[in-house]
């Protein structure tokens, strides 16, 4: 995989943010890049415009001759025509996590894995090390604002690779890293593992997969087995722990102890939430073990800007803020609503919602009533299927009965930013990980009007 330029490399699903950063890793080592997705995007957009040639037709007669291999997402589904008219035509088909493994292979990786978390510590952790000077490349779920990318594309010398880990389809048992992270571990993707207890072991056997010498660096709250190096985090009763955490002047504050009472002194950065405290001491811990100087770390961490999409605050003026995120799983919700309640607690809370997946939200159902009804106000849109077909029964309206908050109502696509003009709401958060986003420069333009 070292030596691939001149390849032409197809993407099945090029869209996707985590495809989309290997696209444009193989464009700048000198391949051509060409793929399908199933629908255009800002995203596939910036990608045309760096040269990649895209469709959005599953049609095996748009795919280009001479392929030498393609690069899949699990996101396609198994009765893709494109799929299998490559299957039948034995052309090499690698999963997006296998091509990890192998551009990893050759330096010490960092894996970040979790249920929720994930995409926010690689951008962490990726900022941190590019801050200290370390020669590497990243590979990220997301758009880190610091980097305006989702991808850093160093050489042959690189020192460490770092790449966010997805447990769905089990994709992250692709990777052997030095040093493994998981943030989180909730029940997620049951259509995939069945149960929770499944998901547990899953994530038991990514970290086995933590090099013998290497380190495991978890959440102190985790069921984490292994004989690998241990480095726990948490709030108590953790090797690191965060002291005294508060926001003040819009600044979020907090200390790191250890176990063994050194300390580290206190740290600042420009997002908010315990759950990204914790995102925080994973990152600095993992900076640490790759003997990254403190005050650096302390440094860069004030320099951080985040992720797009992740308590991403798009308006902030003196009649509205307007946050979107892209949480959609009930903890998530639960995490950015807290966090926005405690940072804005005199501000009505409207929250637009659109659902992702069929089969999780008939999983979650309760759960996630029980996280929407945090709101003051709620507009529920429609379920984005994404890869699923409809199930008889779980609907929007199903879960909005459920859903006790003082206003709440059904959203279509076409009504929402003229329901949002007639709200004039003094704080507004976007949710999900359909294509809600779409809407987030159309809503910009009208709460900074």
């Amino acid at each position: 995989m070292n030596k691939i330029a001149e390849q032409n490399i197809y993407f099945l699903g090029i869209g996707g943010i985590g495809m989309s950063a290997l696209a444009r890793y193989f464009q700048k080592k000198g391949c051509k890049v060409s793929g399908y997705d199933k629908t255009p995007s800002p995203l596939t957009a910036r990608l045309e415009e760096e040269g990649m040639t895209i469709h959005y037709e599953d049609n095996p007669n748009l795919i280009p001759d001479d392929i030498d291999f393609v690069v899949l997402t699990p996101a396609i589904p198994s009765d893709s025509l494109e799929l299998n008219y490559l299957r039948e035509r034995n052309v090499r088909i690698i999963k997006r996590a296998e091509v990890l493994g192998e551009i990893s292979r050759h330096s010490k990786s960092i894996a970040v894995a979790g249920s929720h978390g994930k995409t926010t510590v690689t951008s962490m952790v990726t900022h941190l090390l590019k801050y200290s000077g370390k020669k590497m490349s990243a590979f990220i779920g997301g758009i880190a604002k610091n980097i305006n990318s989702n991808v850093v594309i160093g050489d042959e010398n690189d020192e460490l690779v770092v790449m966010e880990a997805d447990e769905f389809d089990r994709s992250f048992l692709k990777l052997s890293p030095y040093l493994s992270i998981v943030t989180s571990i909730d029940a997620d993707h049951l259509d995939i593992y069945g149960d929770k207890e499944q998901v547990v072991e899953s994530f038991n056997q990514f970290v086995e997969k933590t090099a013998a010498d290497g380190v495991v660096v978890h959440n102190n709250k985790l069921q984490i087995v292994t004989d690998r190096k241990k480095i726990t985090y948490g709030i108590e009763d953790a090797d690191f722990m965060a002291r005294n955490i508060r926001v003040e002047n819009g600044v979020t504050k907090f200390s790191v102890v250890t176990k063994e009472g050194h300390d580290y002194g206190e740290f600042r950065m420009h997002i908010y939430g315990e759950h990204n405290v914790m995102n925080a001491l994973s990152a600095i811990i993992s900076c640490l073990c790759f003997d990254v100087d403190i005050e650096v770390i302390r440094e860069g961490l004030a320099e951080f800007q985040g992720v797009l999409r992740r308590f991403d605050i798009r308006v902030k003026n003196d009649n509205v803020c307007y946050i979107d995120d892209y949480a959609h799983h009930p903890e998530e919700i639960k995490a950015s609503l807290r966090a926005a309640k405690t940072i804005f607690p005199d501000k009505e809370m409207t929250v637009i919602f659109q659902p992702h997946l069929f089969t999780r939200t008939r999983d979650f159902m309760l759960e996630f009533a029980d996280a929407l009804s945090l709101a003051d106000r709620l507009l529920l849109m429609e379920i984005y299927p994404a890869r699923e077909k409809a199930i008889p029964g779980i609907t929007s309206s199903a879960l909005l009965e459920k859903v006790s908050c003082k206003e709440k109502f059904i959203c279509q696509k076409e009504e929402l930013l003229e329901m949002v003009k007639n709200i004039k709401p003094q704080l507004l958060i976007t949710m999900g990980a359909g294509d809600i986003d779409r809407f987030v420069p159309q809503l910009e333009t009208l709460l900074d009007s």
